[in-house]
């Protein structure tokens, strides 16, 4: 875990216009000054990201928000009040101190207070807005450890903060409250159910939005095998014919597992929990892209509290891929 002087000097090295990982509880996130164009500029060379695609804005406090944003609407407040720091992010219109290079050239800016010591920790040291998408490159697997950092990015960053794995495990959920009705624009660790709750409406998941919002691209959080979506009683028979014709399956095996053995490369078992599935999702599909895995077989779990979360990253881990 990392220290109170690994702290001060992450803290020094984004004041000095350079690039930290730092643990949320979502997933690692590759921080820079947010008010410093080169230095968000280079977070976008860095992970080979368009730079047409928005970064989300980490503060310290629910209190720093009309800091970095133009207006803060009713349905702002009242949703940072229940739900920050936590994983949830809101789509404001973009104050003076956020460059257009962190927000892809819109007039909205993504924000969000993390709750992770380290992170917060972080943030009251430096004193500022962190601007930190996934700390991996662009289209792949978020990390969710240190180690998963080091590993896809290397000497890329110029220092690494270490704060354990994260606990939520899938991204923040993307809530655009920039005009009269609110809705999500991705997501993530608070369900749709807990936001419905707060705001006493339904919100509406779109598919496309005129907002452009992290994690939209057809292809995202995608392993190096290539992953197939089924029904989940077809999972064993589609990964078993995979097999057979020479591929090296992976299969992420949804529970209650068969009796006998699945004739495959290799096998997660999947959590029951929604919970656990999350917090393990991007692990285990890096565990099946290390053991050497072309072709993953999954299904979509319920889509309802964080299923809709994982269903949607297994999505986009299923979408087209860039021959480019």
């Amino acid at each position: 875990m990392a220290s109170t002087r690994d702290i001060e000097k992450a803290a020094g090295v984004l004041r000095g216009g350079g690039l930290v990982a730092l643990p949320t509880e979502t997933v690692y996130g590759l921080g820079a000054n947010a008010e410093d164009s080169a230095a968000v500029s280079r977070i976008f060379q860095v992970k080979g990201r368009p730079p047409s695609h928005p970064l989300i804005v980490h503060i310290g406090s629910a209190d720093l928000l009309g800091d970095w944003v133009e207006d803060v609407p009713t349905t702002a407040r009242l949703l940072a009040e229940h739900f920050w720091p936590g994983p949830l992010t809101l789509v404001l219109r973009r104050g003076p101190r956020v460059p257009l290079v962190a927000t892809g050239g819109l007039e909205t800016v993504a924000v969000r207070v993390p709750d992770h010591p380290v992170a917060r920790a972080l943030l009251a040291a430096f004193g500022g807005g962190v601007t930190a998408p996934s700390a991996n490159r662009f289209g792949s697997v978020s990390p969710t450890t240190a180690d998963h950092v080091r590993t896809e990015l290397g000497d890329a960053v110029d220092f690494v903060l270490d704060g354990g794995p994260c606990e939520v495990g899938v991204e923040s959920t993307i809530v655009d409250v920039t005009g009269g009705i609110p809705s999500i624009l991705r997501p993530g660790g608070v369900t749709r159910e807990d936001l419905e709750a707060v705001l006493g409406h339904s919100l509406d998941v779109p598919s496309t939005s005129h907002v452009r919002v992290p994690g939209q691209h057809p292809s995202h959080y995608a392993p190096r095998a290539r992953v197939v979506l089924v029904e989940p009683e077809k999972v064993v028979a589609e990964a078993e014919l995979a097999q057979e014709l020479g591929h090296r399956v992976g299969v992420l095996l949804p529970a209650p597992s068969p009796g006998d053995p699945v004739k495959a490369h290799a096998v997660v078992e999947i959590p029951r929990s929604a919970a656990a599935y999350a917090r393990g999702l991007y692990g285990f599909l890096r565990e099946l892209d290390q053991q050497g895995c072309d072709l993953i077989v999954a299904s979509l779990p319920v889509e309802e509290g964080l299923g809709l979360a994982i269903a949607n990253r297994l999505r986009r881990a299923a979408g087209p891929r860039s021959t480019v």
